[in-house]
């Protein structure tokens, strides 16, 4: 089956551009011309992912990226800013965006980014129950089924971003061991981004919110100053 690619920009250029590129890369693609238009198609059909462009008409990408995830859509997102603005590229990653790139770019660049999103996030076809690999990681109250796409907290399930999902999982198989941001970066995210490690504080941000007892005091993803972060099982006390 193809994926399905929703693009999200009010440059005409850009949209034809990126369609036959994508089309031509074997994907099947729908296009949108401004924020509130891209929010109602994402909402009513289900993408693989989506290139949503920050500057927009309606709604900016910023805003459509935090409706999409305040209503749980976890579709990954590669952000396009024609701004090399920090600022921005900082907010979109902690609004839930995946990736980002900045304009301008090769088409060829965005259909290797697209294909390295898709392969790292890509979610196990749904299968019986009974056929499912068991396999399961537990670190204090979180427990990791890496095959079934699920983790859970104290018996919950929790909601993970793809990325979110694909980090927690590298951390977990490297219990106890300090990894770099280069490490995390290369690993997860699987290309060289340009030496911007800040995309992992940001995701490490995201994942502290949601297993953490206290953000403040974390227990579980410990950060080794000046060296990087290394993932543990709380110690208790009787």
């Amino acid at each position: 089956m193809m994926q399905k690619i929703l693009i999200v920009d009010d440059e005409e250029s850009i949209l034809t551009l990126l369609q036959f590129n994508l089309e031509q890369g074997g994907f099947k693609v729908t296009e949108a011309m401004d924020g509130k238009q891209a929010l109602e198609k994402a909402m009513k059909e289900e993408f693989d992912l989506i290139i949503l462009d920050l500057m927009l008409p309606e709604m900016d990408g910023l805003e459509v990226c935090k409706a999409l995830r305040q209503n749980k859509i976890l579709t990954p997102i590669l952000m396009l800013t024609a701004k090399d603005d920090e600022f921005d590229k900082v907010l979109g990653l902690e609004l839930g965006a995946d990736d980002y790139l900045t304009k301008p770019f090769s088409p060829r660049e965005v259909v290797a980014r697209v294909r390295a999103i898709l392969r790292r996030s890509h979610k196990p076809a749904e299968r019986p129950e009974a056929e499912r690999k068991t396999t399961k990681v537990t670190i204090g109250d979180v427990e990791v089924f890496p095959e079934n796409y699920e983790v859970f907290l104290r018996g919950e399930a929790l909601e993970l971003t793809p990325k979110e999902f694909e980090l927690l999982v590298y951390l977990t198989n490297n219990k106890g061991r300090v990894l770099t941001r280069d490490q995390l970066l290369n690993a997860v995210w699987n290309y060289e981004f340009v030496g911007d490690t800040r995309i992992v504080d940001v995701h490490i941000s995201h994942l502290r919110e949601k297993i953490e007892p206290n953000t403040k005091k974390p227990v579980y993803i410990k950060t080794i100053r000046g060296l990087g972060y290394k993932l543990e099982t709380p110690v208790t006390h009787e």
